[in-house]
């Protein structure tokens, strides 16, 4: 319940409303909008390519040597990026924030970003698509990501004065999500409104559950 619904204050009840799909309370890291179905790929790790293994001591003995590092770790993460492009990939969700290099590429890309989820809403993603975490790093460019869930829609959501990110999957399951957007005057009646739901729904579960 604490990932499929928001709390708006500042507005009245009856500006309260349900929709499909999910809403990320956080803004894109970059946005480029794309038309109809796309693809869209989960990730736990940050996309720029580290010098090193873990545990492994990099030494750099010139100016000239850190540039050139620099240098690979920008191509390297432009690959990644051409990879995605290739591959249909329109839509990055990171549990992770990604440096600057990968926003720019995602960017010239065409390949939007929100970062930052929590483990909560990285699991309820993976719940609804059937799809798990993808790492890039050792695997052949050339092979076809498999990993992949379908989003029908995915735009900015604007929430009184927050910007937010709304999306609408492809449900592998019979769970199709919806957020309930709960509106209200102050904060301590909207966490009374969404405790009440949450009983509420929790009562209906009772109530319904299969009995042998």
């Amino acid at each position: 319940f604490g990932e499929l619904h928001a709390a708006v204050p500042g507005l009245p009840l009856a500006s309260s409303r349900v929709l499909p799909g999910i809403v990320l309370r956080r803004d894109f890291a970059a946005y480029c909008p794309a038309d109809g179905e796309l693809r869209a790929l989960l990730v736990t790790e940050p996309l720029r390519p580290a010098l090193t293994a873990p545990g492994v001591e990099f030494v750099v003995d010139s100016e000239g040597q850190y540039r050139a590092s620099l240098r690979w770790i920008s191509k390297r993460t432009e690959a990644i990026m051409k990879h995605l492009q290739s591959n249909n990939v329109k839509l990055l969700l990171s549990s992770v924030k990604q440096e600057e290099v990968v926003i720019y590429y995602a960017k010239l890309y065409g390949v939007s970003v929100v970062e930052c989820l929590s483990s909560e809403e990285m699991a309820l993603i993976s719940e609804i698509t059937g799809v798990s975490p993808y790492s890039p790093f050792g695997d052949n460019m050339d092979r076809e990501i498999t990993e992949t869930a379908v989003v029908t829609f995915c735009q900015p959501l604007l929430l009184v004065s927050r910007r937010c990110v709304h999306i609408g999957f492809t449900s592998v399951c019979a769970f199709q999500p919806h957020c309930l957007i709960l509106c209200g005057p102050v904060d301590g009646v909207n966490e009374q409104h969404a405790a009440a739901l949450q009983e509420a729904f929790t009562m209906l579960q009772q109530l319904f559950k299969t009995v042998d």
